[in-house]
């Protein structure tokens, strides 16, 4: 096993932090492709999103309110079922499309974004869930201004990608980086 230079053999749990053990997989000085854009097309992606996120929910309150007609005012109670089940769909949503192959939501992958981790590992369940969280937690207490954060900083970072130690890179460039290094 390697010595990463803090007296901390093979990667391990060290409480000097832990930035030394991965540089960072995105530099947007040597790389800069791969930020230009991101801020806008997140901002399209999202709304993506969000009509993604919508449309279920629309058609179940349609089909309780059918529903209720048919029974008489009975099914009208399924309605507390809308904003809990609503909860847990986006969180499904993001978790299984930022945890897929792909590591980006169908609307990150229209506006061809991805999301990693900041030295280069693709996403998972988990993070996708709790990015989407924090960001509606952070858009909920910041509202609009959360955004003027990816403004002044080389890699486009909203405060909840801080938070995680995300990014998110244009993926219509990285393959095109990734090609041209090829040798043939």
């Amino acid at each position: 096993m390697t010595d990463t230079g803090s007296g901390n053999v093979g990667g391990g749990w060290s409480s000097g932090g832990g930035s030394h053990l991965y540089p960072h997989a995105f530099d947007p000085y040597t790389q800069p492709d791969l930020f230009r854009g991101v801020a806008t097309r997140r901002m399209i992606a999202f709304l993506i999103d969000l009509f993604v996120l919508a449309v279920p929910i629309i058609l179940a309150v349609i089909f309780i309110a059918i529903f209720g007609l048919v029974t008489l005012g009975l099914g009208w109670a399924l309605f507390w079922l809308v904003s809990p089940a609503s909860v847990i769909w986006a969180l499904v949503y993001y978790g299984s499309t930022i945890g897929g192959p792909h590591s980006a939501t169908i609307g990150m992958r229209v506006m061809d974004l991805e999301l990693r981790t900041w030295y280069g590992a693709p996403g998972y369940f988990v993070l996708g869930a709790v990015h989407a969280v924090c960001f509606w937690i952070s858009i909920s207490v910041l509202s609009p201004l959360v955004l003027l954060i990816g403004l002044f900083n080389s890699r486009r970072r909203l405060l909840h990608d801080f938070l995680l130690g995300t990014v998110v890179i244009n993926t219509s460039v990285r393959s095109q980086l990734a090609e041209s290094a090829r040798p043939y």
